[in-house]
């Protein structure tokens, strides 16, 4: 976008009759003298108000000001004007036209109305909206970009029979104020505009969808403070501007010195067919006559981009705990409790009537947030899966700064892939030189050169890439029955290297602590010892069963092309990562299908919960030795090096024998990143 100093317009004289014209400041206009020249024109003069500047082109040579100047063929009048006008028409410019011998043929006059017009936004991203800066019609990444951001005011002010404020007709509450993009037009000029002259704001019907602008009637806002004395009952003042069905609007020309308030509102997220940048123009529309269209003779254009949902890794400080109450999950609870109340967090706990049954608490929903200079809270991203636990994020979460989004997919479309267990996002890291200080995200799919699988549904991939700060992984997860990244993969804070691990389920390292227990004597040391309906198992008995290691060595080369995957996509190192003792078996899909996929033999430790430093871990109910079990103790030992304090949590029957573990049960809400998304290198 050009600034407005580079802007300049066409103008017309006539000797015939005056013309009026406004200018506005920060502008220039052209008037090609040969067009009103009477003919036989030889020469010109050009005479002034104090107030306006003008400039000939060819410079004419030095002559006496008030002497003609010769007229050529591209003779052209620059005019410009440095100060508002105070009442209309109370500038002129007069033209006098001469012949061969200096004999005055006509005189052209123009009238000069001088206004100040600014569409103005946060282009710096600072919090406050600065006047008419040069960056506001265009936007850039990085420390030193700019660009205004919007919101998608995607929370709800309303509590009851309650709906996302973006979805509703009108500003309900003033408070809704706050999720939306100040906007300010700031004016100087004349008490009223000259007769036919409007200010109208308007938006591309490609934008249309996306934005809607509100106006606030009520005088005295400045830099988005809000009056005190404003509240809900004050909604009237705020009228619809620009929406899908009004995308151009007269607004008011104030008159003297003053600013009016506009607050844009985001309706929809980046997606696939929608790249997050909304103009917003505002046109000054001068008349030519009655019946005729007005004509725009000066736009002032502001571009947003709309905040992209943002995930929170594992290493950023948790808010807020979620688990579900069901009737056989007494111990689970009883750990989550425990661990909880230890870390110093906040456990929310569903009960059945909330969770109508369903325990999957991970799988239905994944915790976000949005962020701008004015406002970020967090956001909700509900899965397509649609279990018993559909209505909570929607009925329970949403409300005052607390949005939702979903997207929505064909049923036939939905696989357990969908379920966002299968959803992660790593810590910030740098590969081959590019950063991602918010982490990428990471997501499981089939295998690349398979002919049929399940896969993550496309929807929901296209509005992860489609947010752009997070670029998403993608790995292999298909060969699991659940099918989902996190049980095989997570990750946990540490104090030194890249400030984390990744820690990956290994069937190798279980065989090694296995055969390590049989060479010091432990071989009849047996698993599932105590548990009911289990029966136990030898660690002899798995060592020598060897259709198990045949399945585990699949289980281990599926791992091992996620290992190679996440090391050159997250840029680790063999350092960076720690295998955990876990073994899987296979198992037929279902009774119709001879697919067979794999599942955790016995509790996926890997399907951890992360509160600071302190682990939530399925139980494992290994084998035992002098009293202690092996696996717990091996786990302990990889954990506490990083200074990390491991609790082991009974899930076995209300969760691991439903195919889950402790993390599928649980979800997170973790503070936002301090890092600022628009600081990104892109």
């Amino acid at each position: 976008m050009k600034s407005a100093s580079e802007l300049c317009r066409t103008c017309r004289l006539d000797v015939h009759y005056s013309w009026s014209a406004v200018h506005v400041i920060g502008t220039s206009m052209k008037i090609d003298l040969n067009r009103s020249a009477p003919p036989r024109s030889k020469f010109f003069s050009v005479k002034c108000t104090v107030n306006v500047q003008y400039s000939i082109s060819p410079t004419p040579q030095e002559t006496d000001h008030l002497s003609p100047i010769p007229l050529n063929g591209n003779s052209v009048l620059l005019i410009s004007m440095s100060s508002a006008s105070q009442l209309e028409n109370d500038n002129k410019l007069s033209v006098r036209y001469y012949g061969e011998n200096k004999e005055v043929l006509g005189k052209a006059v123009l009238h000069l109305t001088a206004i100040e017009i600014s569409l103005d936004v946060d282009a710096d991203r600072d919090g406050v909206v600065e006047k008419n800066s040069t960056n506001k019609g265009s936007w850039k990444w990085g420390p030193n970009g700019h660009g205004a951001i919007l919101l998608v005011n995607c929370d709800s002010e309303r509590t009851y029979w309650k709906q996302p404020d973006s979805e509703q007709k009108r500003i309900t509450k003033v408070s809704d104020l706050k999720d939306m993009s100040l906007m300010v037009l700031r004016t100087r000029g004349p008490a009223k505009l000259p007769k036919g002259y409007k200010l109208t704001m308007h938006i591309s019907q490609g934008d249309a969808e996306s934005v809607r602008v509100f106006r606030s009637t009520t005088s005295g806002l400045r830099n988005n403070a809000l009056p005190h004395r404003i509240y809900d009952y004050f909604v009237r003042d705020y009228p619809l501007v620009l929406s899908s069905e009004v995308l151009s609007q007269e607004v008011p020309y104030l008159g003297g010195e003053a600013e009016m308030n506009f607050y844009v509102e985001g309706l929809r997220f980046p997606d696939k067919d929608f790249d997050g940048l909304i103009s917003i123009n505002l046109s000054l529309l001068e008349p030519i006559c009655t019946g005729i269209p007005e004509t725009p003779i000066f736009t002032d254009t502001a571009v947003f981009r709309v905040a992209p949902w943002i995930m929170t890794p594992n290493t950023l400080k948790p808010v807020e705990v979620f688990v579900c109450s069901t009737d056989d999950n007494y111990q689970f609870l009883k750990g989550m409790r425990d661990l909880v109340a230890k870390s110093g967090y906040k456990l929310k706990i569903l009960h059945e009537y909330v969770n109508r049954g369903d325990r999957w608490m991970q799988d239905e929903l994944e915790f976000g947030y949005i962020d701008s200079p004015h406002h970020r809270f967090p956001v909700v991203l509900d899965s397509p899966r649609d279990g018993k636990l559909q209505d909570f994020p929607y009925s329970e979460l949403l409300g005052p700064d607390f949005g939702y989004v979903t997207r929505v997919a064909q049923k036939i479309d939905v696989s357990s892939l969908d379920s966002f267990g299968n959803l992660e996002v790593s810590p910030p890291v740098t590969v081959n030189g590019k950063n991602y200080p918010l982490g990428r995200i990471i997501i499981g799919v089939a295998f690349p050169t398979a002919t049929k699988g399940r896969n993550m549904t496309k929807v929901v991939q296209d509005f992860l890439w489609a947010q752009k700060v997070q670029e998403p992984v993608a790995l292999f997860s298909d060969w699991l029955l659940v099918g989902h990244v996190d049980e095989f993969m997570t990750f946990v804070p540490a104090p030194d290297r890249k400030g984390f691990r990744l820690l990956l389920a290994s069937p190798d390292a279980g065989y090694k602590l296995f055969r390590g227990l049989k060479n010091d004597g432990h071989g009849q040391a047996k698993l599932f010892e105590g548990l009911r309906e289990e029966e136990p198992i030898t660690v002899d008995e798995i060592l020598n069963d060897e259709g198990l290691q045949a399945e585990n060595n699949y289980v281990q080369s599926c791992i091992d092309w996620n290992r190679d995957v996440l090391k050159r996509e997250l840029g680790l190192d063999d350092e960076d990562i720690i295998d955990l003792p876990i073994l899987f078996k296979l198992v037929l899909e279902d009774e119709y299908s001879e697919e067979l996929r794999a599942v955790a033999y016995y509790p996926d430790m890997v399907n951890m919960i992360v509160l600071g430093k302190n682990l939530g871990i399925p139980k494992p109910f290994g084998p035992k030795v002098n009293g202690r079990c092996a696996l717990e103790a091996e786990m302990c030992s990889l954990m506490e090096g990083l200074g990390l304090s491991c609790t082991f949590i009974d899930d076995f029957a209300s969760y691991h024998k439903l195919l889950g573990e402790v993390h599928c049960g649980s979800n997170v809400r973790r503070e936002p990143f301090d890092f600022k998304w628009w600081n990104l290198e892109m």
